[in-house]
């Protein structure tokens, strides 16, 4: 991967929705990738809200990589996430050592979560949310979220991402936490994070609109997104 090119975020930001902190981000890249071959993939139905101000602006697909979290047990830390693909990926924030201790002890139950989780991933791709690896062949891939509070789901979209060849990553978000940026430095060419918190108080916190599609609708602005260019 490029070193990260680019990192554009203030302090204390607060939004009015995802559409409007989506604009906000859209007025970031337009100049930069108007005319390039993009395709922006959104990792939660509040983040096509967001990524939905993105492709209208770059004229590009929009698509959605569904995937379902998994807490630990009795505590608000993501254990890792499911795909779409069934692949399970660890929250890279844990060491092997904690990997392997909350395996051992929450064995049955992670396999169990798992299970569900990917029976819920099939019951809505079955609505029509599946991406397509082929629509982000050779491309700029953004990948968009309306906040990274860890890196798990993002860890399941490289995972995802590993056999496609792509032109170049861009991650975009209006929120996330510092160890998130930690570790998007890492794995994408080019960051544009509106507000980095030290002090994250859950995504909803940052809006004063926090209305998102039921899952039906946010597919229905992914097959929509091609009459919004703009």
């Amino acid at each position: 991967l490029y070193v990260s090119q680019v990192i554009c975020y203030y302090k204390h930001m607060y939004f009015e929705s995802r559409a409007h902190a989506g604009q906000l981000l859209a007025a970031q890249l337009v100049e930069r990738y108007r005319y390039e071959n993009c395709a922006v993939i959104a990792l939660s139905d509040g983040g096509v809200l967001v990524g939905e101000q993105i492709a209208a602006q770059l004229h590009c697909i929009l698509t959605m990589l569904v995937t379902e979290s998994i807490e630990v047990p009795g505590e608000s830390i993501s254990f890792g996430a499911v795909s779409q693909a069934g692949n399970f990926t660890y929250n890279s924030e844990f060491s092997s050592g904690e990997i392997e201790e909350y395996t051992s002890e929450f064995h049955g139950y992670l396999d169990d979560q798992k299970r569900q989780a990917f029976s819920r991933i099939n019951r809505l791709i079955g609505d029509g949310g599946l991406i397509e690896p082929r629509l982000l062949r050779d491309r700029v891939v953004i990948l968009v979220s309306d906040s990274f509070s860890d890196s798990a789901l993002l860890n399941v979209a490289i995972d995802f991402l590993k056999p496609i060849r792509t032109i170049k990553l861009i991650v975009a978000a209006p929120v996330a936490t510092i160890p998130a940026v930690d570790r998007l430095h890492i794995v994408a060419d080019e960051l544009h994070i509106l507000d980095v918190k030290e002090n994250f108080m859950g995504t909803d916190h940052y809006y004063d609109d926090n209305t998102v599609p039921s899952h039906e609708e946010t597919i229905a602005k992914i097959n929509q997104i091609i009459l919004n260019w703009r």
